[in-house]
């Protein structure tokens, strides 16, 4: 195209150029028959210069002309070539989709085949997509209202600086009516109920308490892989020394549970505080929080029952999710019964100066100062070594299956000269002098009491226990039975049965105890909880034959004096101080003797005070055993996200029996109705 354009330019100058050199009157045609022409330089010659360079403008003014017309061609071709270049770069890029085309063309051809399969499947997604959506939408609107509903209630666990906080605990308005007055609150004595020489078997009693209402807090959270938790949980069941029910019903905040808990992922755990006891059953494997408690609404629970809140430092190890072993060290605290202990009994007429000694002691008045309570009668135990406790927990898919241990170490501050004395030194000394010698010291001709040769006496108790529970009737059904025995465990039963009792020279005799409990709990609904229980404890005679008792009646001098009447003196002579002893040696005594006196366990006598009724006539009663049958029910009358409201009812009949002695084996029985109307914090 280059080469034709240059090759039409150059025939345009060479024509422009002949026609300049061609005159203007120049006659294209040649003449026929021309006369001869002049010489060419001669006809140049007759040309003016004028004219030569009038052509000569001509001339340049169309060499100018044709080179622009030259330059606009230039560029024209210029244009051309570029549009010849774009349309060669679209015409490529033509060729490559109509390539491109051809070949999804042919993809399509061969997969028509496999459209339509797509098509069908597509169409059946379509539908199910659909009804997902529709489910979708349904389940976003459930959750939407949950969130909302969330919000307006508000959270069941506080989040705070790191940890959760979960409040719990209930109001509770209760009654208990006796049919025999134990003058107790909600809480049953067990031990307490009275024979029927007891003023207080003679009457009723109806009480109403508030005092079971609970508040409790639970604190967790996470550190690595440790859970830590931090539990408290208190009642209103503590008694202060201005408690009373006549105006203000002041009953103490008294602690139930106070305890910290790191948890392992490998199954270790490792909780230490005031807690339930590791022989109380558990409904899982091994954990605070999960005992398996009767559903009852007296606190002190049902006779039968295992269990104590006592500090503890417990390690258990979790093997997979179906076994678990924990051991524990307890903190102790001795039951003592039984009557007719050696003792020296000393009384100065006229004062009330009342001095007794004995052969051994095993606990301690509280001090006030320590913050223990000074008030208990029974004092605390001065303990050797805390308890210590081991169980093994199965979870086998059906069921739950315990064993555990006890042992426990008791001791005792014996004195063998702490009872001992003579009559020979009485005012008026008896025809047969009885002496009582210290034995440790034959040497000692002087029979009087003293710490001479005392020393420490430790007896190993303890016992071992089985438990099982069986889910029936698709869990709603629960049947379950407990059974524990041992020498020393009394007190670790609801009733508190005796430890131990003391022999003739104060070293200490633990009693045989069992324990033994039969549950069953029926949950027809979410609303009804229907429960039944028959629990008894049974504590072992400890009677011996040895003991002395010695009795000092002490009178001080009466100087003389005089008396005038009338002018007449009278003078009364002095008397002077008297003692007399009595010695009484080889005497029954212990718990559960075959010779106690149990005569006047039916005989009533008068009160000794307006405020104090009479605890009836001469009546041992060492219980031999106590047995409970409890039947009860909780309504749920409410539950949701406010909390829960319920109400129950429970029906009791209690009866304890004596071992037998001189004059028979006393028994007694109680019948007892409970009404609860609880508020659970949500």
């Amino acid at each position: 195209m280059k080469k034709l354009a240059a090759l039409t330019l150059s025939l345009f100058l060479v024509t422009g150029t002949a026609l300049a050199d061609t005159p203007k009157d120049a006659d294209p045609q040649p003449a026929k028959a021309a006369p001869p022409a002049k010489p060419k330089a001669a006809k140049k010659a007759d040309k003016t210069d004028s004219a030569i360079a009038a052509e000569l403008e001509e001339l340049r003014q169309t060499l100018q002309s044709q080179q622009e017309q030259l330059t606009l061609l230039k560029e024209e071709l210029a244009k051309r070539d570029r549009q010849i270049d774009e349309a060669r770069e679209a015409a490529a890029t033509a060729n490559a989709r109509a390539t491109e085309a051809s070949t999804k063309a042919s993809e399509a051809v061969n997969s028509t085949a496999e459209a339509k399969i797509a098509a069908v499947s597509l169409n059946s997604r379509v539908s199910d997509l659909k009804v997902s959506n529709d489910a979708l939408k349904t389940t976003v609107a459930t959750q939407q209202a949950d969130a909302n509903k969330s919000m307006e209630e508000g959270p069941a666990t506080i989040r705070y600086k790191g940890v959760n906080i979960t409040p719990g605990g209930f109001i509770a308005a209760e009654t208990i009516s006796r049919t025999r007055t134990t003058s107790a609150d909600i809480s049953t004595p067990f031990t307490g109920i009275p024979y029927p020489g007891n003023s207080l078997s003679k009457v009723s009693e109806n009480n109403f308490s508030g005092r079971q209402s609970r508040l409790s807090m639970l604190i967790d959270g996470k550190v690595g892989t440790a859970k830590l938790s931090g539990y408290y949980e208190a009642d209103f069941l503590g008694v202060g020394t201005t408690s009373n029910d006549r105006q203000t019903n002041s009953y103490v905040f008294r602690q139930r549970q106070a305890w910290a808990q790191a948890a392992f992922e490998n199954g270790w755990q490792v909780t230490g505080g005031q807690m339930w006891s590791l022989v109380t059953e558990d409904r899982k494997g091994i954990q605070n929080r999960q005992e398996a408690l009767p559903m009852m609404i007296d606190p002190n629970y049902v006779v039968g029952f295992t269990w104590a809140r006592q500090y503890a430092f417990r390690v258990v190890k979790n093997i997979g999710d179906k076994i678990a072993i924990g051991a524990s060290i307890e903190g102790p605290q001795e039951t003592l019964g039984g009557r007719g202990f050696s003792s020296v009994t000393t009384t100065t007429v006229g004062t009330a100066s009342v001095a007794t000694t004995t052969n051994f002691f095993i606990n301690a008045p509280g001090a006030a100062g320590g913050l223990y309570n000074a008030f208990d009668p029974t004092g605390y135990t001065v303990n050797k070594a805390p308890d210590f406790v081991v169980k093994a927990a199965f979870d086998p898919g059906f069921g739950h299956y315990e064993i555990f241990g006890v042992l426990s170490d008791f001791r005792a501050r014996i004195y063998p000269c702490g009872v001992v004395g003579t009559n020979s030194t009485d005012t008026a000394p008896p025809a047969v002098t009885t002496t009582v010698n210290c034995a440790p010291d034959p040497t000692n001709p002087k029979p009087t009491p003293s710490s001479l040769g005392s020393f420490n006496d430790s007896r190993e108790g303890g016992g071992f226990g089985v438990s099982g529970r069986v889910p029936l009737l698709d869990k709603k059904l629960e049947v379950g039975v407990k059974a524990v025995g041992g020498s020393g465990i009394g007190r670790y039963g609801a009733a508190q049965l005796v430890d131990a009792t003391a022999r003739p020279d104060g070293t200490q005799a633990l009693l045989r105890s069992a324990q033994g409990l039969a549950i069953l709990e029926f949950h027809p609904n979410k609303k009804w909880d229907i429960y039944g229980y028959y629990g008894l404890e049974y504590a072992g005679r400890g009677g011996y034959q040895g003991y002395n008792l010695i009795t000092v009646t002490k009178t001080p001098a009466i100087p003389p004096t005089s008396t005038t009447v009338g002018g007449v003196t009278t003078t009364t002579p002095p008397v002077p101080a008297t003692t007399t002893t009595v010695i009484k040696l080889n005497q029954i005594g212990g718990y559960g003797s075959r010779f106690a006196n149990n005569t006047g366990c039916s005989t009533e006598n008068p009160p000794s005070t307006q405020l104090i009724p009479s605890g009836g006539g001469t009546c041992a009663g060492d219980i031999r055993q106590i047995s409970e049958a409890t039947i009860g029910f909780w309504n749920k009358l409410y539950q949701g996200p406010f909390g829960r409201l319920q109400w129950g009812l429970a029906y009791s009949y209690l009866q304890k029996t004596a071992w037998s002695g001189i004059g028979g084996a006393p028994k007694a029985n109680d019948n007892m109705i409970w009404t609860s109307f609880r508020y659970y914090i949500p």
